[in-house]
């Protein structure tokens, strides 16, 4: 297993408590079968991507169990804050995911550094779908990542699979306008709402987090080929139905309102 820093463990325990609390002032987060998180091997930990929440989320539910390191798009790390905690986690840095498709180094990069990472005892996490969903149902398609890791990853390693449900509807999903919202306008929204409802009385969302190990079934599909391992991930985040959007209002004092889904949901 890879050596600890204890003074950066402490840096991010403080950040991480201090990010929990204030997560959990929008979010009623309940986390089923979190146990799986405690083995010793090391993990690939592979969630659905709703919205821009998920990560953080992730990042502060999760470190609670395990340390990881996330896999995230080269262009993240010169972004505002979040390439702050990224370096600080060791986050295995890529070629953007959406070049990965068309561009066979990409893939190699992304399969190289992770099973590094993991050969090295450390636990990883990566969003298979490379995008937020466009619908309340999750759709892996013909995304190749996360099918070249099982594929080639240390026999040790545990696939977990994590399924989100309740934040398609939030401000942070495609759902009401259509488009990828951008992370730091809606960041800065988030924290204006938060002190507008006067930190202990803003609305809401309840947010499903579902740990379940699926290694002996993911390495039995992985062998079928990409399109049956894909497959089998989109029946694993679907396995409830399509989610349907909610609408959980950002002011405690503000009207119920009724929102509609955009005619269009864009594909980046």
């Amino acid at each position: 297993m890879f050596k600890k820093n204890k003074n950066m463990n402490k840096t991010i325990s403080f950040y991480r408590k201090f990010y929990d609390f204030i997560l959990s002032r929008r979010y009623n987060m309940i986390l089923k079968n979190y146990e799986v998180l405690k083995t010793g091997s090391p993990k690939l930990i592979l969630p659905n991507h709703q919205s821009h929440m998920d990560p953080q989320i992730i990042a502060v539910k999760v470190y609670k169990y395990v340390e990881f390191s996330p896999v995230s798009s080269e262009r993240l790390f010169s972004t505002p804050i979040i390439g702050y905690f990224l370096k600080k986690l060791g986050a295995v840095k890529v070629s953007d995911f959406r070049a990965g498709n068309k561009d066979l180094n990409v893939l190699n990069h992304i399969t190289e550094k992770v099973n590094e990472a993991l050969s090295n005892g450390k636990n990883i996490i990566i969003f298979p779908s490379g995008k937020l969903t466009n619908s309340g149902l999750e759709k892996i398609q013909n995304k190749q990542s996360a099918y070249s890791v099982v594929s080639t990853m240390p026999d040790n390693v545990e696939v977990i699979g994590v399924r989100f449900r309740g934040l398609w509807g939030s401000m942070w999903s495609k759902a009401w306008d259509g488009t990828r919202p951008e992370f730091l306008k809606t960041f800065l929204k988030g924290f204006f709402y938060f002190f507008a409802n006067f930190i202990f009385f803003i609305p809401k969302r309840k947010v499903t987090i579902e740990f379940e190990n699926i290694t002996v079934e993911a390495k039995q599909h992985v062998r079928k080929g990409r399109k049956e391992f894909n497959t089998f991930l989109d029946n694993f985040y679907n396995k409830y139905g399509e989610e349907k959007p909610i609408y959980i209002k950002h002011f405690f004092y503000a009207p119920k309102l009724k929102k509609t889904l955009p005619d269009k949901i864009s594909n980046l």
